[in-house]
């Protein structure tokens, strides 16, 4: 399968500029290139869209978190999604994401929560798992606060949002927690450490490089045993019976693509129903880069529509 023409440019221009890549340089500098690059290849945001900020008591101090409603429609009792923004631990925020965070808020007619949870390397793991379940926990007892139906609440994420999401989906099952209609996965990271055949056959060249990715793993993990928690691991879990309906979904030039394609396989031997699908000529990012590429703004259409039904199921 070739390359999307229009991902292809991206990356062309990329190589052409003297802007740095992902892994490069100080986590500080690597949250400035980011959100520069989301500014400028992902959706804008609505005129008018309904954002605001709560702060939710976490493990560690406030978590603050940004609310989005949808622009028209329903003004309570909201089906919740609550979106745990990608950066590989260490670089994005709620801002980065804020284009696609509102197409779901709009399109999936839902009330959108996205956390700012702590990175890394001030914040290692655990904290960020540990924010993320605190915020979904919040959420399932406050939902009315904010015009939300606690009965009918989604998680998702990109790359480490989707690490998170499938981390505190298993989280919510073992302690008994907050029913989760969906976990939707945008190509997940499950293995700390994996060496798969896509590490080896996209490790340079297609955005996310295999350099990039020990970069947010020597950040975010900090000491051996960290790499095989199950917080850290999802993929490692003995057993996946009982967790949430799953979609998940892979681009085929990432290094992540096969382990993402390995979890929701585990999911699927477990008798967890599971949608998968590999946008096969994609890059890892690619939907943060909907505003220049047309499959970016495919998958959101198709999410937002599996999103309305869960909802509604």
């Amino acid at each position: 399968m070739a390359l999307d023409k229009q991902a292809a440019e991206i990356l062309k221009r990329a190589e052409e500029s003297d802007t740095p890549g992902l892994g490069e340089g100080s986590p500080a500098e690597g949250r400035e290139v980011f959100a520069g690059t989301t500014a400028l290849l992902g959706l804008p945001t609505p005129e008018g869209q309904r954002i605001s900020e709560v702060q939710i008591p976490g493990p560690s101090g406030d978590i603050r978190t940004r609310i989005i409603h949808p622009l028209e429609g329903l003004a309570d009792n909201l089906p919740i999604l609550i979106y745990y923004h990608g950066g590989g631990w260490v670089i994005g925020s709620p801002e980065t994401h804020e284009g696609e965070t509102c197409f779901y808020a709009n399109e999936a007619n839902c009330v959108v929560l996205v956390p700012d949870y702590r990175l890394a390397p001030e914040d290692p793991f655990p904290a960020a798992p540990d924010d993320c379940y605190a915020v979904l926990e919040w959420a399932n007892a406050n939902a009315e606060t904010f015009g939300g139906d606690a009965s009918r609440i989604a998680v998702a994420g990109d790359s480490a949002g989707g690490n998170l999401s499938a981390v505190v989906s298993q989280m919510a099952h073992a302690n008994n927690g907050p029913d989760i209609a969906l976990q939707l996965l945008i190509y997940p990271a499950t293995r700390m450490g994996a060496t798969t055949e896509s590490y080896r056959e996209f490790n340079d060249g297609y955005f996310l490089t295999g350099k990039a990715m020990d970069w947010f793993f020597n950040h975010y993990l900090k000491r051996p045993e960290d790499w095989d928690a199950l917080k850290a691991s999802p993929l490692l879990a003995p057993d996946l019976s009982g967790l949430p309906p799953a979609y998940i979904m892979t681009a085929g030039f990432d290094p992540l693509r096969d382990e993402g394609k390995a979890y929701a396989e585990r999911l699927q031997q477990a008798g967890v129903p599971v949608d998968y699908v590999c946008y096969e000529e994609q890059i890892h990012g690619f939907v943060s880069m909907a505003g220049a590429l047309d499959q970016g703004k495919q998958f959101l259409r198709e999410a937002a529509a599996v999103l309305r039904r869960a909802f509604t199921s």
